[in-house]
């Protein structure tokens, strides 16, 4: 489909599985729109993922709105092709109106709608959904400015595998769920590993007989309000849990990774040329994620007894290595690292955003997705509303509660204040209003 200007009822700015979500939603109620990709749909998964790279929820939680995972191994994970085909063939199945290849590139009010610059010419809309993503641009410390320049490094984004970086040994910082996968990837290639281990939980893969995914989705924690928690803040932006999908799924134990040779620092704390600082933390930072992982299977054990049901019994998990004396400091030279693969996360860009929605921090603010700009709506973050926003198994329901939004705020318009910069929703609401300012 090719970009027509003029005016639109609704942009979706998009077109991931946030964007095709929303988009099927929209054309299930017959709402005009357009959705811009500025790549190709897949593209996300397609070109920054590595190539053994594999989902760590169930086939099964691939449930996009009318297009539920359908394939023969629903307790199984998709590798990274396996996604992009599901993805494709989604788009395929209802043809949204989709415009590839075109990035929006400036949005600002624009008198009783908003106007879009984009790659390919503007145009001015009623309504913008935002389905861009959480992790628009890669995280790189400042510190890695001071790595010596015969170091290769690259951020996780664009690792592919173990092949395309030098012979020796390699430094992963970050124990995110991207960090741990690759750290693991390079493990069974067989090269040295060096690992940060810093923060992040990890969670068992099988419990008692089932996938974790499946006793909590069971438990209900997949549908748990953000507002449920006393520290939304705090839930919204942690670390998720690492575990992985790969050859069948299994947990990852750094501990039993250490025993078999990779090498677990503390958190990085300083570079210095060719040596590199660490935290004394290792130990309790691996304790840290013991305790979570146990404690996510008490709870299953506690949702077991509460509903008699028949489980298999399942001993708990012992640490196989526990960390001795640790060296505060490493030298790149004599370890033998050539490279550094930095799983530091992502930020947003939103400066082609040009409207009063964030926070002192960055953060659009929003109330499940409605931004504090009337007719500007997010889509795609995690802990948008619940655990699973983020995630194949709970964007839709956002999508479909965005949607109801989209067609009153269309049926019944706004009251708006020019004067004083302010505006209502002429329809209920749940309590809570978003404002427009107007520049």
């Amino acid at each position: 489909m090719r970009l027509n200007g003029g005016h639109h009822d609704v942009v979706v700015v998009g077109g991931g599985q946030a964007g095709l979500a929303m988009s099927h939603r929209l054309c299930a109620r017959g709402i005009g729109h357009v959705v811009l990709e500025r790549e190709r749909v897949g593209f996300a998964w397609r070109e920054q993922r590595w190539d053994t790279f594999c989902l760590v929820t169930p086939n099964w939680q691939c449930d996009l709105p009318g297009f539920p995972y359908t394939g023969p191994d629903p307790d199984g994970f998709m590798l990274r092709d396996d996604v992009v085909g599901y993805l494709e063939r989604y788009a395929a199945s209802f043809d949204p109106p989709l415009v590839e290849g075109v990035a929006a590139t400036r949005l600002r009010a624009a008198g009783r709608a908003f106007e879009l610059t984009t790659t390919a010419g503007t145009l001015t809309a009623d309504q913008v959904v935002l389905a861009t993503g959480p992790y628009q641009v890669p995280n790189l410390p400042r510190a890695a400015e001071r790595l010596p320049a015969d170091v290769v490094q690259i951020h996780s984004v664009a690792y592919r595998n173990p092949q395309q970086l030098p012979d020796g040994a390699v430094l992963v910082v970050g124990t995110g769920q991207s960090g741990c996968q690759i750290a693991e990837d390079l493990h069974l290639a067989g090269r040295q590993v060096h690992l940060a281990v810093g923060g992040a939980p990890r969670v068992a893969r099988r419990y008692r007989g089932r996938d974790v995914v499946d006793w909590l989705d069971e438990m209900g924690y997949y549908a748990t309000p953000i507002d449920g928690f006393a520290d939304a803040d705090a839930v919204r932006f942690r670390a998720n849990h690492y575990v992985t999908g790969r050859d069948g799924g299994h947990d990852i134990d750094l501990r039993a990774f250490a025993r078999e040779g990779m090498v677990l620092h503390g958190r990085l704390t300083e570079i210095d040329g060719g040596r590199i600082g660490f935290a004394d933390d290792l130990a309790a930072n691996l304790d840290a994620a013991d305790r979570v992982s146990e404690g996510i299977k008490d709870s299953i054990d506690a949702h077991i007894a509460a509903r008699g049901i028949d489980a298999p019994a399942e001993p708990r998990y012992q640490p196989v290595w526990s960390p001795g004396a640790q060296p505060g400091e490493l030298d790149l030279r004599e370890a033998g690292i050539s490279a550094v693969v930095w799983s530091t996360g992502f930020g947003r860009d939103h400066r082609w955003i040009e409207l009063p929605i964030f926070d002192g921090r960055g953060y659009p603010t929003h109330r499940r997705g409605v931004a504090s700009v009337a007719g500007i709506y997010l889509l795609g973050l995690p802990w948008q509303h619940t655990w699973g926003s983020g995630r194949f198994c709970g964007v839709g329901a956002d999508a479909e509660y965005l949607a109801e939004r989209i067609a009153r705020h269309r049926a019944g318009g706004l009251e708006v204040s020019w004067l004083s910069g302010s505006t209502a929703d002429t329809f209920p609401t749940d309590g809570w209003q978003p404002t427009r300012t107007v520049a």
